[in-house]
């Protein structure tokens, strides 16, 4: 069906003005207006109502068309002049004369396009097409236009390529009826991808130099340059999705696009496509639905990390991992990593499809591999742990694959005042207790505030041992002292010292 539904394309896009009146007066649809107005009319009519009658009527008129040139298998041909293209548009003046691919590729490919995503005509030899990579916050609905290469007019550094194209009434009805993720725009989109023109693999988003686009009749605004803080480094410029709704005409109008690029030397192409775009919320709901792996699985993982290589002089006992966020610096709550990455460690999918909605690099912050989207998964068993060990911020795996918090000791913290340690027993009222020698003051000593040992107000004061004194400090002190003892020794006899305390008392230790 979808062969038959390409051929019944191809061969509507080679009729004449007389075989496009006779097509829709079949089905009793209006046959008035420029030609172009009629394929557009008659290609809706193939692609969303194409019964059998209809597409032996094409076949009818096709052969009928073409019966002179090819009875059996109808030759690849050149559809539509150039000229007649140009003459017949030129003077409703709604197409300018400067294909968007040059003069080497047939302008159905580019007209075909903005009439419903078709392709060209069958040819002998297929050129490989250029792809580019899929975007995860972007789900591609309909393919407005194939990627297309740009091709230069003259030698002029800068060129200009156009294009026209119309959306279908259900491509309409999307937009419309699309929610807004933010004041002006909306969820279902037109957007311009621009890339490379290399067949070898999908090619990401690139602009080229000196970019402009003009949609009708108002300029579409493209991403900026970052600015680097770097001396000698060039500010990159991120190259994303140009979103062309707002600018467009939501009806069965023609929109016309103008891309404007420098032409130095390396070759781009250009593709229009009907998306969706997601939200990193929305990304993060279909991951948790999808992209969980099994607590056992993970389980399995980690043994197979830590068995032991009989070609390693080192045994590995354990590996630790932590559940702080390389990211934020926050706890862990979706535990999320790429199946591609060789480590434990995870990262938090929360913030990290956040980080890649505002500026997409989808690069691993453990590793700094590449992490796309299609190869996060959620930890299980990462994520069992969280909700079991909340009061610690790392843990350890074990050969075995059980695992055991590891939880950092607390570092004392000293007073810069020092610890004061006050010697003596208190009574019940919690003060110390007159120490005195024969009812008196050992020392007698009646100043506020005065040394260790004195007395104020009739109350002896208490030994203060200030213990952040360091072992160089003490053993000055205790040098001096032995000083002191030898003068005394020179001098005479030193009289013996009372002690303060009352008898049968302890100082404290």
């Amino acid at each position: 069906m979808a062969a038959e539904l390409v051929e019944a394309k191809n061969m509507v896009m080679s009729f004449r003005v007389s075989d496009l009146q006779m097509l829709l007066g079949f089905v009793g649809r209006s046959k008035s207006g420029l030609k172009h107005e009629l394929v557009t009319r008659a290609l809706q009519l193939v692609q969303f109502d194409c019964s059998p009658e209809l597409f032996k009527k094409i076949k009818e008129l096709y052969e009928t068309r073409y019966k002179k040139t090819s009875e059996s298998v109808p030759q690849p041909h050149r559809p539509l002049d150039p000229l007649t293209m140009h003459s017949t548009y030129d003077r409703a003046g709604a197409v300018p004369r400067t294909p968007l691919a040059g003069p080497n590729i047939d302008y159905p490919v580019l007209y075909g396009k903005y009439l419903n995503g078709l392709g060209r005509l069958p040819t002998k030899t297929l050129k490989p097409e250029v792809r580019l990579v899929k975007l995860p916050f972007f789900n591609m609905l309909d393919e407005l236009l194939k990627p297309t290469e740009l091709v230069p007019q003259n030698n002029e550094k800068l060129q200009e390529s156009p294009c026209i194209f119309a959306l279908t009434p259900r491509q309409v009805e999307l937009i419309r009826n699309s929610r807004e993720l933010q004041p002006g725009v909306k969820a279902v989109q037109v957007v311009l991808r621009i890339c490379y023109s290399d067949t070898s693999c999908p090619q990401e988003d690139q602009y080229p130099p000196n970019i402009a686009v003009k949609v009708n009749h108002s300029y579409c605004s493209v991403p900026g340059y970052y600015p680097s803080n770097k001396p000698g480094v060039e500010p990159k410029r991120p190259c994303r999705p140009i979103n062309l709704t707002h600018l467009m005409y939501l009806s069965s109008a023609t929109n016309r696009i103008t891309v404007t690029w420098g032409n130095y030397g390396k070759s781009y192409s250009v593709a229009l496509y009907l998306v969706r775009q997601l939200t990193s919320s929305e990304l993060l709901q279909r991951l948790k639905t999808i992209g969980v792996k099994h607590p056992e699985l993970c389980k399995a993982l980690v043994k197979e990390k830590l068995r032991l290589d009989p070609d390693s002089e080192i045994a590995t006992t354990g590996v630790r991992v932590s559940l702080i966020c390389p990211l934020v610096k926050m706890r862990l709550s979706v535990p999320c990593r790429a199946e591609t990455c060789a480590h434990l460690q995870c990262f938090d999918a929360v913030f990290y499809l956040q980080m890649n909605e505002k500026k997409p690099t989808w690069m691993c912050p453990v590793c700094d591999k590449p992490a796309p989207y299609d190869q996060l998964i959620i930890d299980g068993l990462l994520s069992k742990i969280l909700s079991e060990c909340e009061d610690a911020d790392e843990i350890e795996y074990l050969v075995d694959g059980s695992w055991c918090p590891i939880r950092a000791e607390k570092e004392r913290s000293c007073s810069p005042q020092g610890t004061i340690l006050v010697l003596g027993p208190s009574d019940a009222s919690g003060l110390l207790p007159t120490p005195s020698v024969n009812g008196s003051s050992a020392l007698g000593s009646t100043g506020g505030g005065g040394p260790a040992g004195s007395v104020e107000n009739g109350k002896p004061g208490t030994d203060v041992v200030d213990l952040t004194l360091d072992s160089s400090s003490s053993s000055e002190d205790e040098e001096e002292e032995e000083e002191e003892d030898e003068d005394e020794d020179d001098e005479g006899p030193r009289p013996k010292r009372r002690c303060p305390f009352q008898k049968g008392l302890v100082p404290a230790c």
